[in-house]
């Protein structure tokens, strides 16, 4: 009986230096993630291997494992650039990025978990500023919004195309310039505006007097080839037919042959 407790002190302290050692060892890499492992008694961090995938893994105790979110994400970035004319922009753009999976291993040893604010971040402000600087302000507020967003998402891609990160997607958010620059931009674009207006109805008025003038001209010329093509032979033939219509209508009493001026018939008594 008093062996137990001798035979039984070093059963619980096994136990427990296992379970320690086991809960050491165990990682688990959620959904969306993946892990990097650093072999500390070995060539460090592994960049020759696939990273650790999701779900439960069991790693060495005295190594261990960074866990990396390898899914697309968003980062909101406000800065400051300058116009091509020297005039202060408040540009916010968000941009859409993840890192390279097979390259994780490289990112984690030449980046760090801080690749973000080491790499990206300075990229895209680097990238704005060169972008922004070629367009004046009036370009920014109105015209070449989704051009600027294309131009700054291409050079953001070439700085880190090489840093092991995935550049999908910049979109400019915002473009706020200085209240008085606004103003005028916004006056001289309503000026535009109504100028394009008052010529549009110029335009009009002037298609419409067109309009006009060649049916006027096409009636008269059709009343002048008309009345060329009129003569006396011909009116008194229309008129003999037109008598001998009249004669047919049972309102008809007494048709005079030869009697007017022009030798047409005369109708009497028609009622």
């Amino acid at each position: 009986m008093e062996r137990l407790p001798k035979i039984g002190l070093p059963i619980i302290i096994t136990i427990i230096v296992l379970i320690v050692v086991i809960a050491k060892s165990a990682v688990t890499i959620g959904s969306g993630e993946a892990g990097v492992l650093f072999k500390t008694f070995g060539d460090g961090v592994v960049i020759d291997e696939p990273p650790m995938s999701e779900g439960f893994h069991i790693v060495a105790p005295w190594n261990k494992v960074f866990v990396y979110e390898v899914r697309q994400q968003e980062v909101l970035e406000k800065m400051n650039v300058l116009s091509s004319n020297g005039l202060d922009i408040k540009l916010e753009a968000s941009v859409w990025f993840q890192p390279k999976y097979t390259d994780l291993g490289k990112l984690h040893q030449e980046k760090s978990e801080m690749y973000k604010e080491r790499v990206l971040l300075p990229a895209i402000r680097s990238a704005a500023r060169s972008v922004v600087g070629r367009y004046t302000p009036e370009q920014l507020y109105s015209t070449k919004r989704d051009a600027i967003q294309q131009e700054i998402f291409e050079e953001t891609k070439k700085i880190v195309e090489d840093q092991y990160i995935q550049l999908n997607e910049v979109l400019v958010r915002d473009v706020t310039l200085p209240p008085t620059i606004k103003d005028a931009i916004e006056r001289k674009l309503k000026q535009e505006q109504e100028s394009l207006e008052y010529e549009f109805r110029l335009v009009t008025a002037a298609k419409e007097a067109e309009k006009v003038i060649i049916e006027a001209e096409g009636k008269a010329e059709s009343n002048r080839i008309l009345s060329a093509s009129l003569t006396d032979k011909i009116l008194q033939d229309k008129g003999i037919d037109a008598t001998i219509k009249l004669s047919e209508s049972p309102n008809t009493k007494v048709i005079v042959i030869g009697s007017g001026d022009s030798g047409l018939p005369l109708i009497l008594g028609n009622q």
